[in-house]
């Protein structure tokens, strides 16, 4: 199994949009799939508190959860660093418009992973 967490607008869920910034979403849903790709579970959990120079506190939030995936259209340098350190993937999906959609592009193996060239500006 693979916990994926999708920032998410509310009510959060596999047909919620995608909150395109990690930090600043309202949800996160997370979703479980199998070794073939397939959906075996999702939950929505509340957001994390996010302020300023508090990037990494999300982190260890989804850490916490068993998370292993994170799909994202935004997030700075900051947060995308302590992912990495934390052994959590995290792969660019802005344009994605569901979570749905998202996980689905990422199983196809269409998502890229999140690198610097993706990163906000305003967090480097």
């Amino acid at each position: 199994m693979i916990r994926i967490a999708v920032p998410s607008n509310l009510p959060g869920g596999q047909e919620a949009a995608l909150g395109m910034h990690f930090g600043h979403c309202e949800c996160y849903t997370l979703v479980d799939i199998d070794e073939n790709g397939a959906v075996t579970a999702a939950e929505v959990i509340p957001s994390c508190a996010h302020e300023h120079g508090g990037c990494l506190a999300p982190v260890a939030y989804l850490a916490d959860k068993g998370v292993q995936v994170l799909l994202a259209g935004g997030m700075g340098m900051r947060p995308l660093m302590g992912f990495m350190q934390s052994g959590i993937k995290v792969f660019y999906a802005a344009g994605c418009a569901t979570v749905d959609e998202a996980v689905q592009k990422l199983v196809a193996g269409e998502l890229p992973a999140f690198s610097a060239n993706h990163s906000c500006g305003a967090h480097h």
